[in-house]
């Protein structure tokens, strides 16, 4: 995803603990997420979900299927 991209989160791997602990967060399996910025060189990520921003690392990013949402036009 892109700065700006809206999403939906549709599957995630929850072998490593650092997942379970941004799922607690609120990035659970059907959740709108949206991609607020990337820092320069890809790492971290800001994501924002239930009006709040979140940093997370592109490593536990991986971990999270996120599923595009079409652009209302």
């Amino acid at each position: 995803m892109k700065p700006g991209q809206h999403g939906r989160i549709s599957a995630i791997d929850t072998n490593q603990t650092s997942i379970i602990r941004l799922m607690v967060l609120g990035l659970v399996e059907d959740v709108p997420v949206r991609i607020e910025n990337i820092a320069i060189g890809g790492d971290p990520i800001e994501i924002s979900v239930y009006g709040s921003s979140i940093s997370i690392r592109r490593q536990d990013a991986r971990q999270f299927e996120v599923m595009l949402e079409p652009v209302n036009g």
